[in-house]
């Protein structure tokens, strides 16, 4: 604010002294990549290990979407493949039982991948094991010769949340005459949480070169129906500029006033 009457104040000297010339320009600035992947020529999304709703396939939906995005925004090959077997992997990583199945869905059957009872951040904890097996990673990046791997969790939640929001409402004065104000309102919403965390491996050593986590929510009105999958696809978008910023190169757009 101190900024923009500052201006307005040069501004308003300038045009008085009959000197004023304004030019609004367009301006780039390059972000450098946050992990260099210049030694790699493919990568290939490995798949995820998920948690929270049924309601959405996050693993699936997520590598589709990441390959999606990495095809028409990265220079490097992505891999078209089959996702790896990650949820019996972590299962036998962490020694532990299958978790039980969610309320209202049937068992999982004989040679279904282990259902795994994962709802936040300390239910994942001892089925990340799988992410440290160097070995495990080594031999994956040998069969896609050498590819950088892009893998990790995605915990899907619903979420509700009370209390007070801030809404405009249409007021009307003694004269009839209109007006919008600012109102706080206690509302019941439900929505969702996305946690998802990206590990970055390298396909030659099976070590983690680079790792980020994201949470991004979204809440709605009680009486209003968003399908889940709607919901996920509103919050990855959130956060794909991030993900992808992360092996290319981004360039941020604006504008800027000059003063002549």
């Amino acid at each position: 604010m101190r900024t923009a009457k500052l201006l307005a104040s040069l501004v308003v000297a300038m045009g008085t002294a009959g000197c004023l010339s304004i030019v609004e320009v367009s301006v780039e600035t390059p972000i450098k990549p946050k992990l260099d992947a210049s030694k790699f020529a493919r990568v290939y999304v490995a798949g995820f290990i998920a948690g929270g709703t049924e309601d959405v396939d996050t693993n699936l939906e997520t590598v589709r979407l990441l390959r999606s995005q990495l095809k028409n925004k990265s220079s490097l090959r992505v891999i078209e493949a089959d996702v790896q077997p990650l949820a019996d992997l972590a299962v036998k990583a962490a020694g532990l039982a299958p978790g039980p199945a969610a309320p209202g869905t049937a068992p999982a059957a004989p040679g279904d991948a282990p259902r795994l009872a994962i709802r936040d951040e300390r239910d994942m904890l001892p089925y990340e094991k799988i992410f440290a097996d160097k070995e495990y990673w080594k031999g994956v990046g040998e069969e896609y010769q050498g590819a950088l791997i892009v893998t990790g969790s995605v915990i899907f939640v619903p979420y509700q949340r009370s209390g007070y929001v801030q809404k405009e409402a249409e007021v009307y004065d003694s004269f009839g005459r209109r007006s919008v104000v600012p109102v706080r309102t206690y509302m019941d919403r439900k929505g969702f949480i996305l946690k998802p965390k990206f590990l970055f491996i390298d396909g030659k050593t099976g070590e983690t070169l680079y790792s980020e986590t994201y949470r991004e929510e979204i809440l709605y009105n009680t009486e209003q129906s968003t399908p889940a999958l709607s919901s996920y696809f509103e919050l990855m978008d959130r956060l794909l500029p991030s993900f992808l910023s992360t092996l290319s190169s981004q360039t941020i757009k604006g504008t800027r006033v000059l003063l002549r």
